[in-house]
């Protein structure tokens, strides 16, 4: 495998399968490790950095779970390909500075991806579609229980793995489900919702994670802390407590449908029909876009299209993908131009 090979493939969390897909769009758990006695990757020196590249490649070539892994130096990509593995939803934005020792592995499908010197020394992780943390908990744990084999961890018996961020120390487990939830944002319930989760450990970024805002009504649902609890703790807090944001965004779907559906159809139908024939889209306006005609999907309103077309569609219009798409570079104008036209295609060959 490799990395140009990934545009032809539709992620694991986009696939639209998997329970609730309809509302949860994907799970995630990552795992945060360092290597014992080498300093944190923000201390340590090249020759340290080096060490921790080349332990993390023989654990990895060793671990059944990684095999085959494509394993890519981040120093060797431009910068596109960098913003692509952004978009994929494979590496953070920090991980895209600062190139020299580090390293991100992908595995098959992309279920599994692993950041190498990022602000932990290994940052595993792995994506389900739809609401499915159990799944990724077996996967995961798996593979942490194959690289500890291989791997001596800074681990303390008072606190836990010990991470570069106190708030992951502890466990080191990130928990998080991508939700989309417009009719809690169409019917003012949003930040009601938003804070209760908060009082409850939790809390909600937008669709690239830390630092970014909510956009097409995508929240990411995420646990803050880890210290004192176990994994079992963290994973059934928050799955108790997504399972409860699900249920009112399908009540107030139910409650939007119910009272006033004529103005709900015009909003989808309208969406769909700026899409299908626009000949010029930014990103925030296609993704504004999209999330009313998932919303019509799910109602039953648009019944020719699928949640898993809608899927495909959003990722190949992010910027990196259009230009990895066409070959070359594009200025801003020239991807919203690009973008319409995939759109158009892509929905009028459905």
């Amino acid at each position: 495998m490799k990395l140009n090979d990934l545009t032809n493939q539709t992620c694991e969390w986009l696939k639209g399968t998997g329970p609730n897909s309809n509302i949860v769009i994907s799970s995630r758990i990552r795992l945060a490790r360092n290597l014992n006695r080498i300093p944190f990757s923000h201390w340590a020196n090249k020759k340290q950095k080096e060490e921790v590249l080349k332990r993390a490649r023989e654990a990895v070539s060793s671990n059944n779970y990684t095999k085959g892994a494509l394993f890519l130096q981040m120093q060797e990509l431009n910068n596109l390909d960098k913003q692509f593995l952004i978009e994929r939803h494979l590496i953070s934005k920090e991980h895209a500075l600062q190139a020299d020792h580090k390293a991100v592995v992908i595995g098959e499908r992309e279920i599994l991806s692993i950041m190498v010197n990022e602000e932990d020394h290994l940052r595993t992780q792995v994506m389900q579609s739809g609401f499915n943390l159990d799944g990724a908990w077996q996967i995961i744990n798996g593979v942490d229980t194959g690289f500890g084999k291989k791997l001596s961890f800074a681990y303390s018996q008072n606190w836990g793995y010990l991470t570069a961020c106190p708030t992951n120390t502890g466990t080191g487990l990130r928990a998080s489900v991508m939700l989309h939830l417009p009719a809690l944002v169409m019917t003012k319930q949003i930040n009601k919702v938003l804070q209760a989760i908060t009082k409850l450990s939790l809390t909600a970024r937008g669709f690239y994670g830390e630092g970014t805002e909510a956009s097409g009504n995508f929240f990411q649902i995420s646990n803050q802390v880890t210290l004192g609890h176990s994994e079992e703790d963290i994973l059934d807090n928050i799955e108790r407590i997504i399972k409860q944001v699900i249920g009112h965004e399908q009540n107030a779907r139910g409650t939007l449908f119910e009272q006033d559906k004529a103005r709900i159809e015009d909003s989808i139908w309208r969406a769909f029909a700026i899409l299908k024939n626009a000949h010029i889209i930014t990103s925030k306006e296609a993704t504004d876009l999209f999330s009313r005609v998932r919303l019509g999907i799910d109602l039953r309103i648009l019944k020719e299209l699928s949640i898993s077309t809608i899927n495909k569609i959003f990722i190949l219009i992010q910027p990196a993908h259009l230009q990895k798409i066409v070959g070359k570079a594009l200025s801003p104008q020239e991807r919203d131009i690009k973008r319409a036209e995939l759109i158009r295609k892509e929905l009028g060959e459905k």
